[in-house]
């Protein structure tokens, strides 16, 4: 998570939609950074209605606009998937290691998920506990040319990222049975998603 005090943005971090990428390019230039724990770089909406956004009204007089990226949550597991079978993590308590996709995304979707599918929820990352959107600002992750255009006129400046994290290669057919019981559980997520990408990669959701 990055702050902006003059551009008035807070840059959130949901994983697996190329953050790193923008918080290693931008967060020398940033007021606040939280980059190095992964629980504060991925802070949830929920999380900062409840702790990190009071504490900047209150300490510093700061309300600034929430902004995320959200990507398809089929790409989002994919990339989840390929993280987990990364056969340096053979051997972890969350690795993916021979295991298909189908069922990573079977064990992902589970009411209470094993720790290799416990990957979350990016409508849950960015709504509070009623289902309401809390981030000003969505944009997709395929629209990455309006998503940079949006940064570089807020923060007034060229930004270059490099591709960081990117996971070894892994096939990741689905079945059909499985996609469909995918789409009927993060439903949520695909109506999100396919909201942000029919507002042309950035979906105002401004909060009072």
């Amino acid at each position: 998570m990055l702050v902006f005090v003059d551009a008035n943005i807070v840059l959130f971090a949901v994983p697996k939609t190329g953050s790193t990428a923008y918080h290693l390019a931008l967060r020398g230039k940033a007021d606040i950074s939280l980059a190095n724990k992964a629980g504060l770089k991925h802070m949830t909406a929920r999380k900062f209605d409840r702790d990190f956004g009071p504490y900047l009204a209150q300490a510093h007089g700061l309300h600034p606009e929430r902004v995320a990226v959200m990507r398809d949550p089929l790409e989002q597991l994919r990339s989840w998937y390929r993280y987990r079978q990364d056969p340096k993590r053979k051997g972890a308590g969350n690795s993916a290691a021979g295991m298909s996709f189908d069922d990573f995304v079977l064990a992902a979707i589970e009411d209470t998920p094993p720790p290799f599918a416990r990957v979350g929820s990016q409508f849950a990352f960015v709504t509070d506990d009623a289902g309401d959107v809390r981030i000003d600002h969505l944009f997709a992750y395929e629209k990455q040319a309006v998503f940079r255009r949006f940064l570089e006129d807020r923060l007034g400046q060229k930004i270059e990222t490099k591709e960081k994290n990117v996971s070894p290669s892994a096939p990741t057919p689905i079945s059909p049975e499985v996609e469909a019981q995918l789409r009927a559980a993060r439903a949520d997520d695909f109506a999100l998603h396919a909201a942000i990408l029919a507002a042309d990669g950035h979906l105002l959701t401004p909060l009072e």
